[in-house]
């Protein structure tokens, strides 16, 4: 083989890359292997270097080139071996990130092995990486606030200090899953939580507010009972210590609550013992309102819907006892005021039997209960004891007399009314003009549309009398005298009293027709300048044949003076039934009528009838 012969299969890739940039054949580049190979031909040639030197000194350099390019070989499959290494280490670690953070919130590896290079592989894995790895970090920051939330919340709820930590287990078990999905159930766990918080806060504030108030009606201290429970739960002990909502906290609130409720009901009945014969000596003693001031707060305990509401220290002990002491005071001093006491129940007795119209029990009169107190036959307590039954009683009928009494006041109203209309048709000056007449005038037709309910008055009051009275199985008395036969007698003058009206119109309507007869010979002729005024006459003539004129219809008329007084008599009659009631009117006579004689001298007749 020639020496160009072994140096271009020795070097033949490298005599070509040695060549100039074109890649011709046109010369070897200066200091490069082929000049080089030149070169050393030359020198051999001078040295006088034999074929075999040659030979062995090529197959050196051609070793030689092979220790190189081995080694440039080796580092450049190590250089791949590393990336290859590097390369899965990354994408091992992605996948477990990607595992870790969820695959469907983290960013994916996008590389195309068959256009780019490892280099560019692992330079897009390590960009991913470091991404992956901040948003690890991010996340496990998310995961160690609300688990660190979790466990203090958990921590208050047990009672414990807030030292606890989680066990190396479940924090391992956490890094490999940071996925949303855990998260979610982290938060959902952190609002169950705090809503558990929010709800043994709001219990915890209600028990103690509770407290608070019982201690403030019951007077009883405060601090001191809420220290016993928990230091914690005062405010001015420890400001930045969080609010105790441990199970044994609530416990004992509700423990605490509950005593002090019992103790309440226990001191509000005390109380009510107390004030109930104290607000009756009040009354009984008729007290001054200064006198009752002192107390008036203690009062509230007799109205149930007022209990919850009741002032500061009202149910302490001091003021139990001081109730008590006022008690016993007033009842001392009744037993010196009895008499009066006695005599002024009495009053108050007549003054309801007076309103109802009917006699008080005459078992409890002034003079005798005077004289069995100074006799002392009788205990002045038990006297007043018959007496409030006695204003009881008469209370209770009061209540079940009240419709039938307003139904008096209307009677006797109307009753009324009729008088002043029979007075006012009595007055010969209520036509003339001016305000009163006016007002008078108004008045009268109101007193008219009055007087004819009259007998639907009486009526509807005699059967809710009767019905009363069937239901007591006792007359109704009104001023001692039965109401039922007072309406009955009232009932029959006023239908007297209607029978004599009715009467006297007929006598007035035959004294007309017979002065017309008797009236009748006088006038003159038709052809008279009076004829046409004595047509009307001759019409009364008509009237006055048609009507059988017996001596009998005559006497008839002629006693109508004398019938005045039955009239008179039966007016009397019904005012005698309004009497008996205080108030009711007695029914006036018949109105009377004047007459005009009828003058014969004048040739006409002037006749006029005037109803007063």
């Amino acid at each position: 083989m020639g020496e160009v012969a072994v140096a271009e299969l020795l070097y033949g890739m490298p005599l070509l890359r040695s060549m100039t940039p074109g890649g011709g054949d046109g010369g070897p580049e200066p200091g490069g292997c082929s000049a080089l190979l030149v070169e050393l031909k030359q020198l051999w040639g001078e040295i006088g270097k034999s074929r075999e030197e040659r030979e062995r000194m090529v197959r050196e350099l051609e070793a030689e080139c092979m220790r190189v390019y081995r080694r440039k070989v080796d580092e450049a499959t190590g250089e791949r071996a590393m990336l290859h290494q590097s390369l899965a280490a990354g994408e091992a670690e992605i996948a477990a990130l990607t595992a870790a953070l969820g695959a469907d919130n983290s960013p994916q590896l996008k590389v195309n092995k068959w256009t780019m290079s490892l280099t560019e592989r692992v330079s897009s894995a390590t960009s991913l990486l470091e991404e992956l790895r901040a948003m690890k970090a991010e996340r496990s920051k998310q995961f160690a606030d609300i688990r660190s939330e979790i466990e203090k919340i958990t921590a208050e709820i047990a009672g414990r200090s807030y030292g606890y930590e989680a066990s190396p287990r479940a924090s391992e078990v956490e890094e490999h899953d940071l996925t949303i999905r855990r998260m979610n159930e982290y938060k959902t766990r952190l609002t169950s939580l705090q809503k558990e918080k929010s709800d043994r806060l709001h219990k915890v504030l209600e028990h103690v507010t509770e407290v608070h108030s019982l201690c403030d009606v019951l007077g009883e201290d405060f601090i001191a009972i809420v220290n016993e429970v928990d230091p914690g739960l005062h405010e001015t002990t420890d400001p930045g210590k969080p609010t105790s909502i441990s199970d044994a906290t609530l416990s004992s609130l509700a423990q605490v609550v509950a005593m002090l409720t019992s103790e309440k009901a226990k001191r509000a009945a005390m109380l009510r013992e107390a004030v109930v014969p104290l607000v009756d000596l009040w009354e009984l003693m008729d007290s001054p309102e200064e006198e009752r001031r002192g107390f008036r707060k203690v009062t509230a305990v007799l109205s149930p819907d007022k209990e919850e509401a009741l002032s500061s220290g009202v149910l302490s002990v001091a003021t139990i006892k001081k109730t008590e002491e006022e008690v016993e005071r007033l009842t001392r001093l009744k037993a010196g005021r009895m008499k009066e006491l006695v005599l002024k129940r009495r009053l108050e007795l007549e003054n309801i039997c007076r309103s109802m119209h009917i006699e008080p029990d005459a078992s409890t009169v002034p003079e005798k209960s005077i004289a069995l107190i100074d006799s002392g036959l009788v205990n002045p307590s038990e006297l007043m004891a018959s007496i409030d039954r006695q204003i009881a009683k008469a209370k209770e009928e009061y209540q079940s007399r009240r419709e039938i009494m307003d139904k008096i006041s209307k009677w006797l109203l109307a009753c009324e009314e009729e008088k002043w209309l029979e007075e006012y048709n009595l007055d010969e000056n209520r036509f003339n003009t001016g305000r009163i007449a006016r007002l008078n005038l108004k008045r009268a037709e109101k007193a008219r549309i009055i007087i004819t309910k009259i007998p639907a008055i009486v009526d509807n009051l005699m059967s809710r009398t009767l019905a009363w009275e069937s239901e007591r199985k006792k007359p109704f008395l009104y001023d001692g005298a039965r109401l039922v036969a007072v309406l009955e007698e009232h009932k029959q003058a006023r239908l007297r009293q209607e029978e004599e009206r009715r009467r006297l119109r007929e006598q007035k309507k035959l004294r007309t027709l017979l002065s017309e007869k008797e009236a009748m010979p006088h006038l003159k002729r038709p052809g008279s300048s009076f004829g046409r005024t004595a047509e009307p006459c001759n019409v009364n003539r008509k009237r006055v044949d048609a009507v059988r004129f017996t001596p009998s219809a005559a006497a008839s008329v002629r006693s109508g003076a004398s019938s005045s007084g039955g009239s008179s008599a039966g007016a009397a009659s019904v005012g005698h039934g309004a009497e008996l009631l205080r108030g009711a009117r007695r029914l006036s006579a018949p109105a009377s009528y004047n007459y005009v004689a009828v003058h014969k001298g004048s040739g006409s007749m002037s006749s006029s009838l005037s109803l007063s």
